[in-house]
């Protein structure tokens, strides 16, 4: 099994910064993608950035020239440095990873969320 999990959410006003982090353990034997999600309250999950093994990315326009994603493949681990902060940012921030692990067996696993609320 591969765990997930996340740190860095918290309360910032408008306009502030905050970094999230988010680690994988286990049995790992390659990360394809890494990538951030958020849901916000009554609203679906939606991508934020990923980022490959290669170091591609892609972001959802809403973030763009905001926000960077970036990995290190050594420690297993994806950041996302969260700029100029809105009020719409305000939700819970989910970590996915997809790889393999032993025995070449594919896996896809969510961390646990993290709460990011700007306040205006």
């Amino acid at each position: 099994q591969v765990q997930l999990v996340e740190s860095g959410g918290g309360l910032v006003q408008a306009g502030g910064s905050l970094r999230l982090s988010c680690a994988a353990s286990g049995s790992i034997s390659s990360i394809n993608a890494m990538g951030w999600y958020r849901q916000a309250p009554g609203k679906q999950r939606e991508l934020v950035a990923t980022i490959t093994s290669g170091g591609s990315t892609n972001y959802a326009d809403s973030v763009k020239g905001r926000f960077t994603i970036s990995r290190d493949n050594g420690k297993n681990t994806v950041y996302l440095q969260m700029n100029n902060l809105e009020p719409e940012d305000t939700a819970v921030y989910y970590c996915n990873a997809r790889g393999t692990i032993v025995a070449s067996i594919k896996f896809g696993s969510w961390g646990q969320g993290t709460q990011v609320t700007v306040s205006s």
